[in-house]
């Protein structure tokens, strides 16, 4: 990503750990005195207010509207066909060829699926409308072998992955129907994705081959669960390492006097608890993971840890790794001096990233925002808030392209967890207000230009 800023730090390749001694342990470091931050509101200026007034009292829209609404049932449908096609991380092939067979049903018969894997249509506009992305990520948190059979419950429908984000996934093709029905005209093009990577190691890596591959985009508006009440406005950025710890190991009676590979792990995550990272912007860390050692009787001669680096800004987000780092690196010596100060026998350790996602935003006072924002307060909803979390939007924000994250209707919860849920009721209001805001960006034929500013050539 040009989101790319990197330590000068020594790789290496994954090494593999005798399976029957990993121990998998969390050990939760995030940093102290970093609480919750709230993004403000900018003004709706007069002409979003204006367009977005003219649109919602189209004949049109009210149509879409209707038709959105009365395409409940069947969205709710292919929800739970769509679910019970597992697609765990890097696996997502068989949920992405159904996907494209909709897209290519329901009108967008150019569809395919690209080098990455993600798949997309693109319903092109008019013309010199600007090139907007609207995209929910394919993949689920869920290992293979997990059921994913919807199950129904008190009026919500429970399975892993129903409402992240398989339930985005669902309205985009409810609004693709219902555009075609209607033969809607939009000046801009709008590119239909169901992309890949967005979980877990999968690092955004739909999103970046997306975006490097076409420079000509202008816009995203991506759907995450959500009533459709908030704006995801904000990128937090994301460093994850691998440790790996290698030293003599031995008997644990024989051999002892030589460092150990958990002793040096041990003092390293000490030394990273102390870590104090800001509170604005907020920057965090944990130690997520830890594993090594062959047997109870043994200095460990190998070890290995996950850690994970966030935060709201990317020079915050370095400044932490490098302490972090420093942490690590004190722990080893301080292992080393213990036991081995003659510089034999000792410890070693060596990072590999293996996760990368970028900081970035977009401004409150931008287009898409104020956009959003407007939608949401004119259909008689509250102020909605603007938050910031890690979703694919992190690719476009940190590129200065303008992007939001918004809801894809319906209450949900249990999210990454195998209770996971999704409460049906009304969840069309919320692809109503997410298809709104997207036709003032795009603009309609007839209706009004579109809002959406097409980005300077490179």
């Amino acid at each position: 990503m040009s989101f790319r800023l990197r330590p000068c730090l020594r790789s290496s390749q994954a090494l593999s750990f005798p399976t029957r001694s990993i121990l998998a342990v969390a050990l939760a470091l995030a940093g102290a005195g970093v609480s919750a931050q709230t993004l403000p509101l900018a003004p709706v200026s007069p002409a979003v207010d204006s367009a977005y007034t003219r649109l919602e009292g189209a004949p049109l829209l009210k149509k879409l509207m209707a038709d959105v609404k009365a395409d409940d049932a069947r969205t709710l449908a292919e929800l739970k066909t769509m679910t019970e096609i597992p697609a765990p991380p890097f696996k997502e092939k068989v949920r992405a060829e159904y996907f494209l067979s909709r897209l290519k049903a329901l009108g967008l018969t150019d569809a395919h699926i690209d080098a990455e894997g993600n798949a997309v249509g693109i319903r092109k506009g008019t013309g010199k409308g600007p090139k907007l992305v609207i995209s929910a990520h394919l993949d689920t948190v869920f290992p293979e072998g997990t059921d994913v059979t919807v199950k129904e419950r008190d009026g919500k429908l429970y399975a892993p992955g129903i409402s992240d984000d398989t339930r985005g996934v669902a309205v985009l093709l409810s609004w693709l129907k219902v555009l075609n029905d209607n033969n809607v005209r939009t000046v801009g093009d709008l590119v239909f994705v169901g992309n890949v990577g967005e979980e877990e190691l999968g690092n955004l890596r739909g999103i970046k081959a997306l975006f490097r591959d076409h420079p000509d985009i202008d816009g995203m508006v991506g759907l995450e669960p959500g009533p459709g009440d908030r704006v995801l406005t904000q990128g937090t950025g994301s460093h994850r390492y691998e440790v790996l710890f290698r030293g003599p190991g031995g008997h644990s009676f024989g051999a002892f006097g030589l460092p150990s590979a958990i002793h040096a792990m041990g003092r390293a995550i000490g030394k990273v608890s102390d870590v104090r990272p800001p509170g604005d912007p907020k920057t965090t860390f944990t130690v997520g993971t830890v594993g090594g050692g062959t047997s109870v009787n043994a200095i460990a001669g190998d070890a290995r840890m996950a850690v994970d680096i966030r935060s709201n800004g990317t020079p915050s987000l370095m400044e932490t790794e490098k302490q972090i780092m420093a942490a690590i690196a004190a722990g080893v010596a301080e292992e080393n001096q213990r036991w081995t100060p003659s510089q034999t026998n000792q410890i070693t350790f060596q990072t590999r990233r293996i996760g990368d996602r970028p900081a970035g935003n977009t401004p409150a006072d931008s287009i898409i925002v104020q956009s959003a924002v407007r939608v949401i307060r004119g259909n008689s909803k509250e102020a909605p808030s603007l938050r910031g979390g890690s979703t694919d939007a992190n690719v476009p924000m940190s590129l200065g392209i303008p992007a939001v994250i918004l809801g894809s209707g319906g209450k949900s919860g249990g999210s990454h967890s195998r209770d996971e849920w999704f409460d049906p009721t009304n969840a069309w209001e919320g692809a109503q207000l997410g298809l709104t805001t997207v036709l003032g960006l795009v603009g309609v034929e007839g209706v009004v230009p579109p809002l959406l500013a097409k980005r300077a050539a490179k």
